[in-house]
Protein backbone atom coordinates (compact mmCIF):
# COMPACT_ATOMS: atom_id res chain seq x y z
CA UNK A 1 0.00 0.00 0.00
CA UNK A 2 2.77 2.46 0.63
CA UNK A 3 4.42 1.59 -1.92
CA UNK A 4 1.32 2.45 -4.17
CA UNK A 5 0.93 5.61 -2.61
CA UNK A 6 4.32 6.65 -3.33
CA UNK A 7 4.04 5.76 -6.92
CA UNK A 8 0.59 7.90 -6.90
CA UNK A 9 2.65 10.83 -5.97
CA UNK A 10 5.22 10.44 -8.53
CA UNK A 11 2.93 10.45 -11.15
CA UNK A 12 0.63 12.84 -9.85
CA UNK A 13 4.02 15.24 -9.49
CA UNK A 14 6.08 14.00 -12.72
CA UNK A 15 3.64 13.01 -15.36
CA UNK A 16 2.18 17.24 -15.60
CA UNK A 17 5.86 18.02 -16.81
CA UNK A 18 6.20 14.93 -19.28
CA UNK A 19 2.62 15.87 -21.00
CA UNK A 20 3.68 19.30 -21.36
CA UNK A 21 7.17 18.49 -22.87
CA UNK A 22 4.88 15.89 -25.17
CA UNK A 23 2.08 18.01 -26.43
CA UNK A 24 3.52 21.80 -26.04
CA UNK A 25 5.82 20.84 -28.91
CA UNK A 26 9.06 21.03 -27.58
CA UNK A 27 9.22 16.91 -28.39
CA UNK A 28 9.36 18.38 -32.16
CA UNK A 29 11.69 20.66 -31.46
CA UNK A 30 14.11 18.06 -29.59
CA UNK A 31 14.44 20.57 -27.13
CA UNK A 32 15.13 17.62 -24.28
CA UNK A 33 19.19 18.96 -23.87
CA UNK A 34 17.96 22.54 -23.61
CA UNK A 35 15.75 21.72 -21.21
CA UNK A 36 18.52 19.69 -19.47
CA UNK A 37 20.74 22.79 -19.89
CA UNK A 38 17.80 24.87 -18.35
CA UNK A 39 18.07 22.87 -15.48
CA UNK A 40 22.08 23.12 -14.91
CA UNK A 41 21.65 26.93 -14.96
CA UNK A 42 18.75 26.29 -12.34
CA UNK A 43 21.15 24.32 -10.15
CA UNK A 44 24.29 27.35 -10.63
CA UNK A 45 21.63 29.68 -10.14
CA UNK A 46 20.88 28.39 -6.56
CA UNK A 47 24.30 27.53 -5.47
CA UNK A 48 24.58 31.34 -6.19
CA UNK A 49 21.46 32.19 -4.35
CA UNK A 50 23.25 30.33 -0.89
CA UNK A 51 26.12 32.19 -0.96
CA UNK A 52 24.41 35.66 -0.94
CA UNK A 53 22.31 34.40 1.45
CA UNK A 54 24.83 32.92 3.54
CA UNK A 55 27.02 36.10 3.21
CA UNK A 56 24.79 39.48 3.56
CA UNK A 57 21.70 37.60 5.54
CA UNK A 58 23.00 35.40 7.92
CA UNK A 59 21.05 32.59 9.97
CA UNK A 60 19.20 34.90 13.59
CA UNK A 61 17.72 33.71 16.22
CA UNK A 62 14.53 32.31 15.88
CA UNK A 63 11.58 34.49 16.55
CA UNK A 64 8.04 34.04 17.14
CA UNK A 65 6.75 36.32 14.57
CA UNK A 66 7.18 37.13 11.40
CA UNK A 67 10.26 38.87 10.07
CA UNK A 68 9.17 40.83 7.40
CA UNK A 69 12.13 42.70 6.66
CA UNK A 70 14.09 39.53 6.92
CA UNK A 71 11.98 37.71 4.14
CA UNK A 72 11.60 40.96 1.83
CA UNK A 73 15.66 40.71 1.80
CA UNK A 74 15.67 37.26 1.39
CA UNK A 75 12.86 37.16 -1.41
CA UNK A 76 14.83 40.01 -3.49
CA UNK A 77 17.92 37.03 -4.14
CA UNK A 78 15.13 35.42 -6.17
CA UNK A 79 15.80 38.28 -8.64
CA UNK A 80 18.50 35.88 -9.73
CA UNK A 81 16.47 33.68 -11.39
CA UNK A 82 15.06 36.45 -12.99
CA UNK A 83 18.71 36.70 -14.52
CA UNK A 84 19.35 32.86 -15.22
CA UNK A 85 16.29 32.27 -16.93
CA UNK A 86 16.97 35.06 -19.00
CA UNK A 87 20.45 34.11 -19.67
CA UNK A 88 19.14 30.64 -20.88
CA UNK A 89 16.45 32.10 -23.22
CA UNK A 90 19.94 34.23 -24.65
CA UNK A 91 20.98 30.84 -25.79
CA UNK A 92 18.42 29.45 -27.42
CA UNK A 93 17.85 30.14 -30.77
CA UNK A 94 14.49 29.69 -32.07
CA UNK A 95 10.79 31.94 -31.81
CA UNK A 96 10.13 33.28 -28.37
CA UNK A 97 7.41 30.82 -27.37
CA UNK A 98 10.07 28.36 -27.79
CA UNK A 99 12.32 30.18 -25.48
CA UNK A 100 10.27 30.83 -22.31
CA UNK A 101 9.07 27.19 -22.67
CA UNK A 102 12.25 25.27 -22.54
CA UNK A 103 13.55 27.84 -20.02
CA UNK A 104 10.25 28.01 -17.83
CA UNK A 105 10.53 23.86 -18.08
CA UNK A 106 13.62 23.36 -17.77
CA UNK A 107 13.68 25.41 -14.45
CA UNK A 108 10.63 23.75 -13.02
CA UNK A 109 12.03 20.35 -13.57
CA UNK A 110 15.12 20.78 -11.83
CA UNK A 111 13.76 22.53 -9.28
CA UNK A 112 11.02 19.32 -8.88
CA UNK A 113 14.02 17.18 -8.84
CA UNK A 114 15.90 18.77 -6.18
CA UNK A 115 12.70 19.18 -3.43
CA UNK A 116 10.45 16.88 -4.31
CA UNK A 117 12.04 13.70 -5.03
CA UNK A 118 13.76 13.28 -1.65
CA UNK A 119 10.87 14.13 0.59
CA UNK A 120 8.33 11.62 -1.36
CA UNK A 121 10.92 8.99 -1.17
CA UNK A 122 10.87 9.38 2.44
CA UNK A 123 7.62 10.33 3.48
CA UNK A 124 5.37 8.78 0.79
CA UNK A 125 6.34 5.37 1.75
CA UNK A 126 5.63 5.74 5.20
CA UNK A 127 3.60 3.59 7.10
CA UNK A 128 0.16 6.20 7.47
CA UNK A 129 -1.14 7.72 4.70
CA UNK A 130 -0.61 11.77 4.74
CA UNK A 131 -2.05 14.22 2.98
CA UNK A 132 0.81 16.60 2.86
CA UNK A 133 2.34 14.12 0.10
CA UNK A 134 -0.39 14.51 -2.22
CA UNK A 135 -0.41 18.49 -1.48
CA UNK A 136 3.34 18.19 -1.96
CA UNK A 137 2.77 17.16 -5.67
CA UNK A 138 -0.07 19.33 -6.60
CA UNK A 139 2.15 22.33 -5.56
CA UNK A 140 4.82 21.01 -7.84
CA UNK A 141 2.83 21.41 -10.66
CA UNK A 142 1.39 24.92 -9.39
CA UNK A 143 4.91 25.58 -9.82
CA UNK A 144 5.04 24.06 -13.19
CA UNK A 145 2.54 27.19 -14.31
CA UNK A 146 4.62 29.14 -12.29
CA UNK A 147 7.80 29.35 -13.68
CA UNK A 148 6.38 28.81 -17.38
CA UNK A 149 4.64 32.27 -16.61
CA UNK A 150 7.56 33.66 -15.11
CA UNK A 151 10.05 32.99 -18.15
CA UNK A 152 6.96 34.33 -20.46
CA UNK A 153 7.49 37.44 -18.70
CA UNK A 154 10.77 37.63 -18.82
CA UNK A 155 10.84 37.00 -22.67
CA UNK A 156 8.01 39.95 -22.63
CA UNK A 157 10.10 42.27 -20.84
CA UNK A 158 13.02 41.86 -22.78
CA UNK A 159 11.16 42.02 -26.23
CA UNK A 160 12.60 46.01 -27.71
CA UNK A 161 9.11 46.20 -29.16
CA UNK A 162 7.00 45.25 -26.03
CA UNK A 163 4.82 48.52 -25.96
CA UNK A 164 5.25 50.83 -23.09
CA UNK A 165 1.89 50.85 -21.63
CA UNK A 166 2.95 47.01 -20.66
CA UNK A 167 6.08 47.33 -19.16
CA UNK A 168 4.75 48.64 -15.68
CA UNK A 169 2.23 45.60 -15.88
CA UNK A 170 5.00 43.21 -16.86
CA UNK A 171 7.49 44.59 -14.31
CA UNK A 172 4.69 44.16 -11.71
CA UNK A 173 3.99 41.05 -12.50
CA UNK A 174 7.54 39.91 -12.20
CA UNK A 175 8.11 41.92 -8.41
CA UNK A 176 4.81 39.76 -7.64
CA UNK A 177 6.63 36.45 -8.39
CA UNK A 178 9.70 37.30 -7.18
CA UNK A 179 7.98 38.43 -3.46
CA UNK A 180 5.38 35.40 -3.39
CA UNK A 181 7.07 33.23 -0.53
CA UNK A 182 6.64 36.17 1.50
CA UNK A 183 3.13 37.16 0.53
CA UNK A 184 2.99 33.25 1.43
CA UNK A 185 4.30 34.10 4.62
CA UNK A 186 2.08 36.70 5.35
CA UNK A 187 -0.95 35.24 4.42
CA UNK A 188 -0.08 32.23 6.48
CA UNK A 189 0.47 34.39 9.85
CA UNK A 190 -1.57 37.53 9.39
CA UNK A 191 -5.04 35.27 7.83
CA UNK A 192 -4.16 31.63 9.54
CA UNK A 193 -4.49 30.05 6.15
CA UNK A 194 -4.64 26.36 5.78
CA UNK A 195 -2.57 24.02 3.61
CA UNK A 196 -5.43 23.45 1.31
CA UNK A 197 -6.59 26.86 1.28
CA UNK A 198 -3.05 28.10 0.55
CA UNK A 199 -2.62 25.49 -1.94
CA UNK A 200 -5.60 26.79 -3.45
CA UNK A 201 -4.35 31.01 -3.09
CA UNK A 202 -0.95 29.66 -4.84
CA UNK A 203 -3.41 28.42 -7.96
CA UNK A 204 -5.17 31.12 -7.84
CA UNK A 205 -2.16 33.91 -7.81
CA UNK A 206 -0.28 32.04 -10.67
CA UNK A 207 -3.50 31.92 -12.91
CA UNK A 208 -4.10 35.33 -12.38
CA UNK A 209 -0.09 36.21 -13.44
CA UNK A 210 -0.47 33.53 -16.25
CA UNK A 211 -3.99 34.97 -18.39
CA UNK A 212 -2.53 38.55 -17.72
CA UNK A 213 0.97 37.60 -19.06
CA UNK A 214 -1.00 35.27 -21.63
CA UNK A 215 -3.01 38.03 -22.65
CA UNK A 216 -0.05 40.33 -23.44
CA UNK A 217 1.52 37.64 -25.16
CA UNK A 218 -1.04 36.97 -27.81
CA UNK A 219 -1.79 41.02 -28.20
CA UNK A 220 2.09 41.20 -29.10
CA UNK A 221 2.03 38.08 -31.29
CA UNK A 222 -1.13 39.59 -33.35
CA UNK A 223 0.90 42.73 -33.47
CA UNK A 224 3.74 41.26 -35.05
CA UNK A 225 1.92 39.11 -37.45
CA UNK A 226 -0.09 42.35 -38.76
CA UNK A 227 3.55 44.02 -39.41
CA UNK A 228 4.84 41.68 -41.51
CA UNK A 229 1.99 42.18 -43.79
Amino acid sequence: MTLFHFGNCLALAYVPYMIVYKFSGLAEYGAFWKCVQAGGTYLFTQLCKMLILATFFPATEVSTGLDVVGEFMKSTVDFADLVGIYFVMSKIAGKGQLKFMVAGLGWATAELLVTRILPLWVGARGVEFDWKYIQMCFESNINLGHHMCLAMLVWLYSRNDLQKTYVPIVMTLLALSCYRPLIVEILIHAVGLGSWTLLAAKALFTTTVGVIGLQIFLTMTVQTSNNHY
